[in-house]
């Protein structure tokens, strides 16, 4: 029986018991060529020292939960949200490097920082995934709305007529909903509270009163290079389009 320790430039292995020839025949003409066993008592030993077999394993990077997202950088105009998770651990020995520590992603606020509704001026029509209207449903953004605001609301039908080329740029976490927009598509947007206006009960950009053939134009929140154009088709109770064609006014 055999003990050995071997280190080689990208390798690293503890010392354990074998026969030679219990080997695959490669890697008897390895050990041939290993000087640094030698024979004892008919038997090979490790002839690394002791230490060398505690040497610490490769650690990759940990990083905790998620934070809270933060308020809008800015009230009543287009502005960013973020979240951070912290390092916990850092890597080790090559073990595997952290990941982003940062998201971001696009938000407008409807109130000032004393409570005031603004933020309803705004043309052309911001939009974003659909996805975040499940966090808005949890937040009261507005006083003037109550938190059940399951009823209210209406959807919006486009055809898309034209978008720039940095939609399909996109690939953050949290901005990639953009790369689904497309010339050609009719899309659906949702407009609920706090979008809505809370006097004429209508999202800004919605172009309710265009006849269909007016040109259009929306942003994305979270790239204001991501635009484009579409004509309405009609108004509907309820968005009924496939995910990556829905989204809301924000």
């Amino acid at each position: 029986m055999l003990p050995f320790f071997l280190q080689e430039p990208n390798s690293y292995y503890q010392c354990s018991t074998f026969t030679l020839a219990s080997l695959p025949e490669e890697k008897r003409k390895e050990f041939k060529n290993i000087r640094s066993l030698s024979r004892l008592s008919g038997k090979m030993k490790c002839s690394a020292e002791k230490t060398n077999n505690e040497r610490s394993l490769a650690r990759p990077c940990i990083v905790g939960e998620w934070s809270s997202w933060s308020s809008c950088t800015d009230q009543c105009k287009p502005a960013t949200r973020v979240r951070r998770r912290y390092v916990q651990q850092e890597p080790q020995n090559g073990g595997e490097p952290c990941p982003h520590l940062e998201e971001k992603a696009g938000c407008l606020e409807y109130t000032t920082s004393h409570g005031q509704d603004c933020g309803h001026s705004y043309v052309p029509a911001f939009i974003t995934t659909s996805a975040y209207n499940k966090e808005r449903k949890r937040q009261v953004v507005s006083p003037q709305w109550s938190a059940d605001t399951g009823d209210a609301g209406y959807c919006m039908e486009f055809k898309t007529e034209s978008l720039t080329h940095y939609c399909a740029m996109e690939n953050r976490p949290l901005t990639r909903w953009m790369q689904y927009l497309r010339e050609g598509y009719t899309v659906c947007v949702d407009c609920q509270p706090p979008a809505m206006n809370t006097v004429n009960l209508r999202c800004s950009g919605d172009g309710l009163d265009s006849d269909g053939n007016q040109t259009l134009h929306w942003q994305a929140i979270g790239n204001p290079r991501c635009q484009g154009t579409w004509k309405k088709v009609r108004r509907v109770d309820h968005c009924s389009c496939p995910a990556v064609h829905s989204f809301i006014f924000i």
